[in-house]
């Protein structure tokens, strides 16, 4: 089948599931879920999904046309200003230090503003403001990330095309209120859509595909990723904690209406990253992650599992964090249709069905410790290590429309005697965990080469070479002012896991 007609498929594969959706979810059915459903009943009359998220579009209108700079405009422009990025080309790196703005690409014909990275920038687009909305753009060809987000209240990041963007393609860090929407991202060597420390997220109606994770929720609370096409990745949908991180769990998450499908691509993430140790095959897998729910969802063609349940002690690349919880707990398999999945799967999970006495393709593995989770219909599929799974007492996450919230967060405002552990939340955690291998050396190992030298990181991170073929070569951070840059470096010799 050719791509074009795949994807052609694929979306009308996507509006049957969604006129399902709305006729399954069309009545209010808490009255026939016999369990606790308090930690869905909150959600109910969230906001609108284009509501509350997003720059405020009251100022003036910029135009950026090809020859301008993007980077210009931004610096010119004054809070709840839209600059609109007419079709181009544009080989530059934005950094967005001020609230409520809005950057929106302008198609015309089928022409687009392209970003252009000539795999010689790192980074596209770097926002720390609050309210800003990132629209309309073809960003491809930087070796870093395509749209990173660094502490930023109240994000919209949407219709974009991201294409072959290094480490990261859509990467919002330590931030509040956020919708990622209609975005085709591809070609990415860790994670297409990487929702890292955050609240309040909304993950819908994107395409992923040919990456090494299609989209990762990481240390993040409260996100809902629901009704994207996730295909031909290494893995599909990832719900982690990822140990030596500042923030140290992720729960409450509903991962439902998605397509995982033929996510088979060889891995071909960071030797040693947390996502290197991903085999080739996975549909939906949660690691540590709790109160996750799995609901709706069509995960087939996925050669090693459809649905992977795991703890940190029996993950590759991971170490343990006295500070976080390693089990995946209350975790809830809700009704999925799934067939095909499992029919070249690893040794090791050869090995666990073999002691389990289980014959057939697995369609979902538990391996671990899992308390007070739950399967809605176990008999509907071939399940390995889901002895101590009860069955749920409630049916769907229905009541639950979104987490983003009615009105926006607050502005995020950096204290000045919080600016080196924000810095250090906002930017440096995104590649360095304490004491594990991210996408740059560990926290422990930074350490130990500068001790009582913060001007010496300051230095390398103004001006980095690259000095290890284990490691990408680090973006310079000269963006950040000589007093960010010091607090940071100051915080991270100081941070204790």
């Amino acid at each position: 089948m050719g791509k074009k007609l795949g994807l052609v498929l694929a979306g009308v594969a996507l509006l049957i599931v969604g006129a399902i959706g709305g006729i399954k979810y069309a009545g209010d059915n808490r009255a026939t879920i016999v369990g606790d459903t308090s930690r869905y009943a909150e959600a109910t009359t969230g906001g609108a999904l284009t509501r509350s998220v997003g720059g405020s579009g009251t100022g003036n209108v910029h135009e950026v046309r090809d020859g301008d700079s993007i980077q210009a405009t931004v610096a010119a422009a004054s809070e709840g200003d839209v600059i609109r990025v007419f079709p181009g080309t544009y080989s530059e790196t934005v950094y967005i230090d001020k609230d409520d703005l809005v950057i929106s690409g302008v198609v015309i014909d089928g022409a687009w503003p392209v970003m252009e990275g000539n795999k010689e920038l790192n980074d596209a687009v770097l926002y720390s403001g609050n309210n800003i909305t990132i629209e309309n753009l073809q960003i491809q060809h930087y070796k870093g990330n395509a749209i990173m987000g660094q502490a930023g209240n109240n994000f919209l990041i949407r219709n974009n095309n991201i294409i072959d963007t290094g480490v990261y393609g859509i990467f919002p860090e330590f931030g509040e209120n956020g919708l990622i929407t209609h975005n085709v991202l591809s070609g990415i060597e860790d994670a297409a859509i990487y929702v890292g420390m955050c609240d309040y997220i909304h993950v819908t109606n994107n395409e992923v595909f040919d990456n090494v994770a299609g989209i990762e929720i990481e240390n993040t609370r409260h996100s809902i990723v629901e009704n994207n096409y996730v295909h031909d990745n290494t893995g599909g949908i990832l719900v982690f904690i990822t140990p030596g991180l500042p923030i140290k769990t992720t729960f409450d998450t509903i991962v439902r209406n998605n397509f995982v499908v033929d996510n088979n691509t060889p891995n071909f993430g960071i030797p040693g990253s947390t996502v290197a140790g991903i085999p080739a095959g996975t549909g939906i897998l949660n690691m540590a992650g709790d109160q996750t729910t799995i609901e709706g969802n069509v995960i087939t063609g996925n050669q090693t599992i459809g649905i992977l349940i795991t703890d940190h002690m029996n993950a590759p690349n991971v170490v343990l964090d006295p500070g976080a919880d390693p089990n995946s707990d209350e975790i809830a398999i809700l009704d999925n249709m799934m067939w095909n999945n499992g029919y070249d799967t690893i040794p090791e999970i050869e090995a666990l069905k073999a002691l389990n006495l289980v014959e057939g393709d697995a369609q979902i593995l538990n391996i671990g410790t899992s308390s007070n989770s739950c399967i809605l219909d176990p008999d509907k599929y071939v399940t390995v290590g889901l002895r101590d799974f009860g069955t749920c007492g409630f049916t769907t996450t229905a009541a639950t429309t979104t987490y983003l919230l009615e009105e926006p967060a607050e502005r995020r405002i950096i204290a000045a005697e919080d600016m080196g552990k924000r810095a250090y939340y906002g930017v440096c955690a995104g590649c360095h965990a304490y004491n594990i291998k991210m996408i740059g050396p560990p926290t422990q190992v930074i350490q130990a080469l500068y001790m009582d030298n913060p001007q010496g990181i300051v230095d390398y991170i103004t001006n980095p070479v690259k000095k290890r073929d284990d490691y990408p070569e680090m973006p310079p951070q000269n963006y950040l002012s000589d007093e960010v840059r010091m607090a940071a470096a100051e915080y991270m010799l100081s941070v204790r896991n």
